[in-house]
């Protein structure tokens, strides 16, 4: 039996930091268990003792500890043999082993850390270096316990947002469902003429705007709005937008003016991007701004006015296949107070298109970066000149899909097609009969 130091304990008020702790102390030698245990009783500890390996794994596989003292020498299972063990075993939180020895070869030192040991104590035990090291592994408890305690809170915390997250992208599945609902009808057919939108988000919900308006048995509005930025702001900002151009009262609408005799008259579309401008930097107050084209189309001749306020330049696709860019760009809305919108004027042939698109569809980009653009777009159209209305949207669609696949969807694609086909004096007079 080794023999055990004399120095005198440090005594420690019995609140001191070992109180709640638990210790095992193992060792085949029982006075040298019971000098360990009066030390830890008067520093607040827990202490129970095993008389060998086996013992010492019986107790600790029924119940946590939070020290282990353990001999190196032990018949049955030894010091290292038994730290080994307790690392592989299921526990809460972390046990801190002591290895009591005689050995200090550096071999050996090296071997206790191997298996798991945090610490060494060399007999005779001096029940002051006991203590200092009791501090130390105090220590690293107590900065376990307190990763523990922040791991589950950051594990509750997780678990809390991912529940938010779950809801919140149900409300945005929603949401979408709602925006979508906006564009009621996809294609509509006037006779002479025929309207198709095409609205894709690049996300949940996006700031793309596309509708139609029929403003009198011969005069049809079209628009296509992008506000900018993304997200929930940018979607209601499109949502509000979508009612005050579809209200059926002038009150409420912006493409309407009221008249002295009860009824109303739609704005020419210069009016409407002013009314826009004004509504956007002083009623509603936000910091957004949007781009957009608004057209008004008479169903009968032909003719189309119509304000482009930053919004990519229209395409006109005339009936013979040449492709003409209509419009000068223009100041977006919600930016210059008092801005002035210029009005366009223009003429369609029967056959002709005219295209309105976001950026989304020319900036879509490929996994190098490179963007579909205008060129991409006119190609497009050219290689389904065959195909009208919805039919053709969709498969300039799937066109700029091909090309993005694999990249990023940077931004919400949306577009207009208006086909006028004339009235039936048109086709008497192109073969004629009149």
């Amino acid at each position: 039996m080794a023999a055990v130091s004399q120095t005198l304990p440090v005594r420690v008020p019995a609140a001191a930091a070992g109180a709640s702790r638990r210790v095992l102390v193992a060792d085949d030698s029982s006075v040298q268990r019971r000098i360990l245990r009066a030390s830890l009783d008067r520093w607040g500890y827990a202490v129970d003792e095993a008389a060998d390996g086996s013992e010492a794994l019986a107790l600790l596989s029924s119940r946590p500890y939070d020290f282990v003292l353990s001999d190196w020498m032990m018949p049955g299972l030894t010091g290292p043999e038994l730290c080994r063990t307790v690392r592989t075993m299921p526990r809460d939180g972390y046990c801190y082993f002591i290895m009591l020895t005689a050995k200090n070869e550096k071999e050996e030192v090296a071997r206790g850390l191997e298996v798991g040991a945090d610490d060494f104590l060399a007999k005779p035990v001096s029940a002051a270096e006991l203590h200092a090291r009791m501090l130390a592994g105090e220590r690293i408890l107590n900065i376990e316990r307190e990763l523990s305690e922040k791991n589950r809170l950051l594990s509750a915390t997780l678990a809390e947002m991912r529940g938010l997250y779950a809801a919140l992208d149900r409300d945005l599945i929603e949401a979408r469902k709602l925006q979508m609902a906006l564009v009621r009808e996809r294609s509509r057919d006037f006779g002479t003429a025929e309207i198709a939108v095409l609205l894709q988000p690049s996300g949940h919900i996006g700031g793309d705007l596309v509708g139609y308006i029929p403003l009198t048995a011969r005069r049809l509005a079209f628009f296509a709005i992008d506000v900018s930025g993304h997200g929930v702001a940018s979607a209601m900002l499109a949502a509000r937008l979508a009612g005050m151009l579809s209200s059926a009262t002038a009150a409420g609408s912006i493409a309407w003016a009221p008249t002295s005799w009860r009824g109303a008259k739609a704005w020419p579309p210069e009016t409407v991007a002013a009314r826009l401008n004004r509504m956007i930097l002083h009623e509603i107050g936000l910091d957004q701004y949007l781009t957009c084209v608004y057209a008004d189309a008479d169903l009968v001749t032909g003719r189309v006015s119509l304000v482009q306020a930053g919004h990519p330049h229209p395409l006109l696709i005339r009936a013979g296949g040449r492709i003409d860019r209509v419009g000068h760009g223009g100041l977006p809305v919600g930016l210059v107070p008092g801005a002035r919108y210029e009005r366009i004027d223009l003429r369609m042939r029967p056959g002709d298109r005219l295209l309105l698109m976001s950026d989304g569809l020319t900036e879509a980009g490929d996994p190098t970066a490179a963007e579909f653009g205008e060129l991409g777009v006119r190609r497009a159209l050219a290689r389904h000149a065959g195909l009208g209305g919805a039919a053709l949207l969709e498969a300039l669609l799937r066109d700029v899909e091909d090309h993005a696949r694999g990249g990023e969807a940077r931004d919400d694609i949306s577009a207009v097609l208006f086909e006028y086909r004339g009235s039936p004096a048109d086709g008497r007079r192109a073969t004629g009969k009149e």
